[in-house]
């Protein structure tokens, strides 16, 4: 008897055959409802016989029509939650089955159907598998856009003030009680900096072992928004921001330094804690923070308001500010002397070290310093101008940003003439 005739003839046993089978092997498939396996998932097995059979009979790959259903199939358990290894897997189970059916009763003269068969088994596996793996990522990648365009609504009603829960709902989120709102400036990864190297592909790969990161150690579904250099991320925060201490103010140092760490890069943080309501204007507090980090010339981590509240205060609107800023005004043309007062500063007035991060000789940040005292008459060396010039650069890089954000040129301002006190 033909090898087709034979499963076709015991294709009733053979279905619940492959069904306990699956039930067994496939714990997945344990979880689907009664009424599920006895019907669709039984009719799909039923299916999967018959074309095994007709390809053993005519040696042709499965038909589009055979394909489609395949793939249909599969969409049906990817929008189930059922892992893809499974659904391979139990066509793996239905395909063994079948063989071992036909083959147990082969003899010594059917060598050459045997091989004949087993071959024509790996090319339907081989189809199968490429049009189940077809069927669930596109269902999955539909899904996905879903949930990514209703968690990007989410994270924009957010960021945009009030009652977020009706984006929340939508996007099948419960919200915290607070979050974690951080504002991240991300350096570049030592790969970025090589010649040749494509650098987008280096971005994205930081960006995901950041985001992988991120969900590891996150309950609850963080959001964020990043870019290469940076961005803005909500970490969902179990209680009230109220209760934000000094244990959790560690525990999130230490997430910002394994953040840092798996993605290769340095990240400078700042981060404000707030219910989901106040995330737009703890948003705006935690970006502010930070930029009044970078330009008081802090290392990479993690930044609280406490920790710049001088910064902080100096890069506010005002007179001060600007009599502040215009004491730096005679490096505006000349950067690389604010580059390296700014770097010096943040090195702790270490010029060997501020001369490794500019990647100059020592001598050439000596001779900056003096000319930059030599312009401003206040010198980074000496205790009492010390203070005046981290003021000074705070209000004049935040006076630059304002500028900047406003779209007007930067108005030169006029240099004090009386001394500003120190």
């Amino acid at each position: 008897m033909p090898v087709h005739r034979r499963l076709l003839a015991g294709a009733r046993d053979l279905e619940s055959a492959v069904l306990l089978r699956l039930l067994e092997q496939v714990p997945a498939y344990r979880t689907l409802p009664s009424e599920q396996l006895r019907g669709e998932i039984l009719k799909q097995v039923a299916r999967g016989i018959a074309a095994f059979a007709g390809m053993l009979r005519t040696g042709e790959p499965l038909g589009e029509d055979e394909q489609a259903a395949i793939r249909e199939s599969a969409a049906r358990r990817a929008d189930e939650g059922v892992p893809i290894e499974s659904v391979v897997g139990a066509y793996h189970v239905g395909a063994e089955e079948c063989a071992a059916r036909v083959l147990s009763t082969a003899e010594p003269m059917d060598h050459a159907d045997v091989l004949l068969v087993q071959h024509r088994l790996l090319g339907f596996l081989r189809q199968v598998s490429s049009a189940v793996a077809a069927g669930y990522v596109e269902e999955r990648q539909s899904a996905l856009g879903d949930e990514q365009v209703a968690l990007q609504s989410l994270l924009s009603r957010l960021l945009e003030g009030g009652s977020p829960q009706a984006a929340a709902d939508r996007a099948g989120v419960q919200l915290p009680p607070s979050y974690l709102v951080l504002s991240v400036a991300m350096g570049p990864h030592p790969d970025e900096l090589l010649p040749g190297v494509n650098r987008p592909v280096v971005v994205r790969r930081k960006l995901r072992r950041l985001r992988n990161e991120l969900q590891r150690h996150t309950t609850g579904v963080p959001l964020s928004v990043l870019s290469g250099d940076g961005g803005l991320v909500l970490i969902p925060y179990g209680t009230p921001a109220a209760d934000f201490g000094e244990a959790d103010r560690e525990r999130l140092a230490w997430l910002v330094g394994q953040f840092g760490r798996m993605c290769g890069a340095e990240l400078l943080v700042a981060a404000t804690a707030a219910p989901p309501e106040g995330v737009a204007e703890a948003a705006r507090l935690a970006s502010e923070i930070r930029e009044a980090a970078e330009s008081s010339g802090r290392p990479p981590g993690l930044y609280l308001l406490d920790d710049v509240l001088l910064a902080y205060q100096l890069s506010r609107p005002g007179p001060a500010r600007d009599r502040l800023a215009a004491l730096l005004g005679p490096l505006d043309d000349r950067p690389e002397l604010l580059d390296t007062l700014r770097t010096f500063l943040a090195c702790g007035l270490d010029r060997r070290l501020a001369a490794t991060r500019l990647q100059v000789h020592r001598n050439t940040v000596d001779y900056r310093l003096r000319k930059a005292a030599d312009l401003t008459g206040l010198d980074a060396a000496r205790g009492a101008d010390l203070l005046t010039l981290q003021a000074a650069l705070a209000a004049h890089d935040a006076r630059r940003r304002d500028a900047f954000a406003s779209g007007q040129p930067l108005a030169r301002p006029s240099r004090p003439s009386a001394p500003v006190a120190q």
